[in-house]
C-alpha cells in the first residue's frame, strides 16, 4: 500500500504520517527533510545554493548523506531548503528518490508513506490513498509558535505567523509542483482537531479507500 500525504506547513502532516506508518506496518519518508538535507550539505561544502549544477550534484547522492534531524531543522538550512527546492534538477533527483523508496520500502514494510507538498500530485499520483492535510494559517503558526518553545528556540508569534504566510505564498506560487490538492485526495482541515482526532479520521479513509484492517 503507498500513501501520499500532502499539505502546507505546520498543518500535522509529518505527526499523522509517521502513526498511519505505525498502524499499518509502512515506511515513512518524510521528503521535506530531503530537501534540507541536501540544503545542509550545500551548507557544509559552503556551495553556493543558487548554482544548480553543483546543488543538483549533492541531490543525486541524497542516500549518503547524514545528517543529525536537529541540525535539518536549523533555520538556516531551512531557509536553504526553500531557494533549492525551486530548482528543476533538484527537484528531478530527489524525485528519483521518493520514487524508488516507494517501490522498494525498507526491511520488512507492507508499503510506504511519503509526506511533503507534492507527493500525491506529482511524485506518487498513483498512491492508492492520498491525504491533504491542511488548517488555518493562524492555528498552523500557533503550533508551529509551540513546538519552536518546545525546543528552546526564542519565537514571537506574529513573526511565526508571517513566516507561515510567506511559506504558504512560495509554495502555492512556485512554477515547479506548486502546492495543490489532488481530486481524489482526502481534504482533512485539523484547525479544530487534535493529533487523535486528525489520525482517526485518516486511518478510517485509509480502510475505506484501501480495505486495509
Amino acid at each position: 500500500m503507498i500513501i501520499a500525504i500532502d499539505g502546507p506547513a505546520a498543518a500535522g502532516k509529518g505527526t499523522l504520517s509517521r502513526r498511519l506508518a505505525a498502524e499499518f506496518f509502512l515506511a515513512h519518508l518524510d521528503t521535506g527533510l530531503l530537501y534540507r538535507a541536501v540544503a545542509a550539505r550545500v551548507i557544509s561544502l559552503d556551495l553556493d545554493p543558487l548554482d544548480e549544477k553543483a546543488v543538483s550534484g549533492v541531490a543525486r547522492n541524497i542516500g549518503k548523506i547524514k545528517a543529525a534531524e536537529g541540525e535539518l531543522r536549523e533555520e538556516k538550512v531551512g531557509l536553504v531548503a526553500s531557494v533549492i527546492a525551486t530548482q528543476k534538477e533538484v527537484r528531478l533527483a530527489l524525485l528519483k528518490y521518493q520514487r524508488e523508496f516507494s517501490k522498494a520500502p525498507p526491511g520488512s514494510a507492507l508499503g510506504a508513506i511519503l509526506d511533503g507538498r507534492d507527493v500525491g500530485s506529482v511524485v506518487l499520483p498513483a498512491a492508492d490513498v492520498k491525504i491533504f492535510v491542511t488548517a488555518s494559517q493562524e492555528a498552523r503558526a500557533e503550533r508551529r509558535y509551540r513546538e519552536l518553545l518546545g525546543r528552546g528556540v526564542p519565537s514571537i508569534r506574529s513573526r511565526v505567523l508571517q513566516e507561515i504566510r510567506e511559506r504558504d505564498e512560495r509554495d502555492c506560487r512556485r512554477k515547479l509542483s506548486p502546492l495543490v490538492p489532488s481530486e481524489d485526495a482526502l481534504l482533512l482541515d485539523t484547525t479544530e482537531m487534535d493529533a487523535d482526532s486528525a489520525f482517526e479520521a485518516a486511518k478510517a479513509f485509509v480502510v475505506q479507500v484501501s480495505g486495509a484492517r
